[in-house]
């Protein structure tokens, strides 16, 4: 990561309203049994805390991370109040979440930026890396990890896999759970440095990219003055990273 965003980012965690969680390591955490805890949809507004059989690698180039912190997004609620209008988008024991931090447990052997250990924030889009999309780094909307027909049937295209989104976006596993199966683990993974905390990295699974394209999309450049209409997490995250350009 590059050291001056970084720590812009750290910037974000109010010392005097949020205490920053510490930064999980290899030994804070003992391996768990084969039964893991996972938060699950059992309907609309019915989220529970169920045990489920944990993950394991399934195809070369997947890791298991063992989730050490995970969030709510905004987008969680179309799931949870089961307002995405599609046929069985949610069906009952689905795991949610798209953003997460953790230690990587088992390694498929055909990873090979990442090793047992290593700590990593887990991208929300799940990429291919190769399609043509990819090749233009337009990773959400890859065209190969998405095999939903019901979404290119009522859209017109596919976006790419997203873990924990329902069955529109390939029926993942959400990471809002012990651990959690990353397929492609080489393009949907990041490793974190030591001194960035938990809930610091975390915002790079999702919400703090999202500001920073929005900003892009803006062509927000230093001097200018920038107005932002909805000051949700993506708001104010336009507006840090606004700042952050220099206007």
């Amino acid at each position: 990561m590059n050291s001056t965003i970084g720590q812009y980012i750290q910037s974000i965690v109010n010392p005097r309203t949020e205490t920053p969680l510490k930064v999980t390591t290899e030994n804070d955490i003992k391996r768990g049994p084969e039964i893991m805890k996972a938060c699950q949809w059992h309907g609309a507004k019915d989220m529970r805390i169920g045990d489920l059989e944990r993950p394991h690698v399934t195809d070369p180039g997947d890791v298991v991370v063992r989730v050490t912190t995970a969030t709510i997004c905004g987008s969680d609620l179309h799931m949870y109040l089961n307002k995405i209008p599609a046929l069985k988008n949610m069906q009952e024991g689905d795991v949610l979440g798209h953003e997460g931090v953790g230690i990587i447990d088992e390694v498929g052997p055909e990873v090979k930026d990442f090793k047992k250990g290593d700590r990593v924030v887990i991208a929300f889009p799940i990429a291919c890396g190769n399609c043509s999309y990819c090749r233009r780094q337009e990773f959400s909307c890859c065209d190969h990890t998405n095999p939903s027909g019901q979404m290119e049937k009522m859209m017109g295209h596919r976006i790419a896999g997203v873990f924990g989104m329902s069955h529109l976006t390939g029926a993942f596993q959400g990471i809002q759970a012990e651990y959690v199966r990353v397929p492609l683990a080489d393009n949907n993974l990041l490793k974190l440095p030591d001194d960035v905390p938990d809930d610091i990295g975390l915002l790079l699974s999702d919400i703090a990219c999202t500001g920073w394209h929005g900003v892009e999309l803006g062509e927000v450049s230093a001097g200018q003055t920038v107005v932002v209409w909805g000051c949700g997490p993506v708001g104010l995250l336009c507006q840090k990273w606004s700042k952050f350009r220099g206007a």
